[in-house]
């Protein structure tokens, strides 16, 4: 029997203790410095809401080679941080001694404690309660805003470019990618079998894709030089559009499925709010036979919340499924936290329709590469 869990791919909502793992390179001679900066981002570290504890390590046989963990109540409270100004200010004397960084991400599912060891006090948060079972994909965005009357010749820019080559290495395969519009702002999903850092720096790196971030530069919101390493990093970091749940109604896969992105903007502060509903809403249909959407991930940062939907079907013909509430009282409760939802706080299908339709992105291009590419 198939269980809402195996659905579940990707969750920061499971209430889990969160463990981050960034691997660091240095550039020779820069521990002294690397060291001085590590202290002062430590400290500030130590006062974040969420932050249980840290760990800084060097190796035993490539003295360049670093990594430091840190161990969080949950995601929700270190995804607040990491995608945060504060914490672009704090990693910022980082960045002139460090070559090459990943950072990864996990869940703790299972902790064995020390035999005979004193007793000490249960950490804060809880356990993975099962292993997820995904779909070997992972799933990311990114979104930054264009000056405001220019949005028809980026649009024209975003669609017109040749696709890199989707295969990065052995491991790793670009997958997907769909790029949405709504107003001034755009939004570019992208999927990924293996390694995401790899696919993202394998598509910088390509010509096709070099011409077109070029091109588009005069009209962005947020300044910046591609050439300059530090400004290159520092739009991206702000660009990044985390993925924060994924889930697929399992054994319903119909011929035809249209794609669509809808935008919530989300009242100050309530964009976690708002994106731990749709997720729960999401879970909850994903056991519906008559729920349209084969597929959606929610992708939250700040007051930006983005939900990437698989949909059979029209967007309009079940709008509250679309929307991603269901049932009593679900509309007013998302309404009450979104700029502007008074429509679909009303919740009749007339106004929730119109709030669905006003909510959803104007679609640029989808690709998907192909099996052997």
């Amino acid at each position: 029997m198939t269980t809402l869990s195996e659905r579940i791919s990707q969750s920061a909502f499971d209430g889990s203790r969160l463990r981050v793992v960034l691997l660091l390179d240095l550039y020779d001679g820069c521990q002294k410095q690397f060291l001085e900066a590590y202290e002062h981002m430590r400290n500030h570290v130590a006062s974040v809401p969420g932050h249980i504890s840290d760990q800084l390590c060097q190796s035993i046989e490539n003295p360049s080679q670093w990594l430091i963990t840190s161990e969080w109540e949950s995601a929700p409270p270190f995804l607040a941080w990491v995608n945060s100004e504060e914490h672009v200010a704090t990693v910022m004397p980082l960045h002139s001694c460090v070559r090459d960084t990943r950072s990864l991400r996990f869940s703790v599912l299972r902790e064995t404690g020390q035999a005979f060891s004193a007793p000490r006090q249960e950490p804060r948060g809880g356990l993975q309660p099962y292993p997820r079972v995904g779909d070997g994909v992972v799933r990311h965005a990114l979104t930054f805003t264009v000056k405001p009357g220019t949005e028809k010749a980026v649009a024209k820019i975003l669609a017109g470019y040749s696709s890199p080559s989707a295969r990065v290495d052995e491991q790793t395969r670009l997958r997907r990618t769909s790029l949405f519009m709504h107003g001034n702002r755009v939004v570019r999903a992208i999927e990924v079998q293996g390694d995401l850092m790899a696919a993202l720096r394998h598509v910088a790196r390509q010509p096709e894709v070099r011409a077109v971030e070029e091109a588009i530069n005069p009209y962005l919101e947020q300044d910046r030089d591609l050439d300059d390493a530090n400004s290159a990093r520092l739009f991206f970091t702000r660009a990044a559009l985390p993925a924060v749940h994924h889930v697929t109604a399992e054994g319903r896969g119909p011929d035809e499925v249209n794609r669509h992105a809808l935008l919530y903007r989300a009242k100050e502060e309530c964009g976690l709010a708002v994106a731990r509903l749709l997720s729960r809403q999401d879970e909850l249909a994903a056991e519906d036979p008559a729920n349209p959407v084969v597929g959606s991930t929610v992708f939250q940062r700040d007051d930006i919340v983005v939900r990437l939907i698989d949909i059979s079907g029209p967007l309009d013909g079940q709008p509250a499924l679309a929307l991603g509430v269901h049932g009593p009282r679900k509309p007013a409760v998302l309404g009450r936290l979104l700029v502007d939802g008074d429509r679909a706080a009303r919740g009749t299908r007339a106004d929730v329709s119109r709030f669905v339709t006003d909510s959803d992105m104007q679609l640029i291009t989808d690709r998907l590469a192909a099996p052997d590419s």
